[in-house]
C-alpha cells in the first residue's frame, strides 16, 4: 500500500504544481516521471536534479526526487530531501504531501513512533486527508503491539531471573536438629565400628609351643 500511495502522490503533485513551472522544467519532470515509471528510478532521479539545479524552489522535482531516492534504498536522503520541502515550501498540500511520504518511508523502517509524528503532521497541514488518518491508526495499533510484547518479554525476563535468584528454603530450627543428630549419630556409628576393628587386631591368644 505505501509504495503504491507514493507513486500517486508523486502524480498529484505534478497537477498541483504544473501552473508553476517554466516548460523546461515541464519537460524535464514529464522525462523524469515516465523513467521512474519505467523503474529506472537512477536516472529519474537524475533529471529531477537537473530541474533543481536551474529551479531549487521546484517542488514536483525534489518531491518526487525524494522517491526516486526511496526506491533506491536510499531512504534516509529520501527523507531529508522530504523534511527540506516540508520546511521550506507555504503551501499546506505540499507540507502534507511530504510529511505523509516520509510517515510512509518511516513504517518501511519500523521506525513506528518517527512515523505516527509524520503522519500527525500530514493531518496538521491537511484533516481531511483520509490516507494520512489511516496509516496513523495502523502505526498506531502496530506501536501498541510492539510495546505489548516488549513489555511481556521483561515481565518473563525478569520471572526467569527471580526464580533463578530464589534462595532456598530456610530449614526449621527441629530440621536443623535432626539433621544434627543424624550427624552425631554416624559420627558414633563410625567411631564403633573404629574401635571394634582395632580391638579386633590387638587382642589375640598367644600361641602354645
Amino acid at each position: 500500500m505505501n509504495y503504491r500511495m507514493l507513486t500517486i502522490l508523486m502524480i498529484l503533485m505534478m497537477l498541483i504544481a504544473g501552473s508553476a513551472r517554466s516548460q523546461e522544467s515541464d519537460r524535464l519532470i514529464q522525462k523524469g516521471n515516465e523513467l521512474y515509471k519505467q523503474q529506472q528510478y537512477p536516472q529519474s532521479e537524475l533529471i529531477y536534479a537537473e530541474v533543481l539545479k536551474t529551479d531549487p524552489n521546484n517542488a514536483t522535482a525534489k518531491f518526487n526526487q525524494a522517491n526516486a531516492m526511496y526506491k533506491q534504498n536510499k531512504a534516509d536522503e529520501a527523507i531529508r530531501v522530504l523534511n527540506d520541502l516540508a520546511f521550506k515550501s507555504n503551501d499546506a498540500s505540499v507540507k502534507s504531501k511530504a510529511y505523509y511520504n516520509k510517515g510512509a518511508i518511516l513504517s518501511t523502517q519500523k521506525k513506528l513512533e518517527e512515523s505516527i509524528d509524520a503522519y500527525k503532521d500530514a493531518l496538521r497541514q491537511d484533516p481531511s486527508d483520509k490516507d494520512a488518518r489511516e496509516n496513523l491508526q495502523k502505526a498506531l495499533l502496530e506501536l501498541k503491539k510492539k510495546n505489548q510484547s516488549k513489555k511481556d518479554d521483561n515481565k518473563k525476563q525478569k520471572q526467569q531471573q527471580k526464580q533463578q535468584q530464589k534462595p532456598q528454603p530456610k530449614m526449621s530450627q527441629k530440621e536443623a536438629e535432626q539433621r544434627l543428630q543424624l550427624l552425631e549419630q554416624k559420627e558414633k556409628d563410625v567411631q564403633q565400628r573404629l574401635q571394634n576393628e582395632k580391638s579386633k587386631q590387638g587382642g589375640g591368644v598367644g600361641k602354645d609351643w
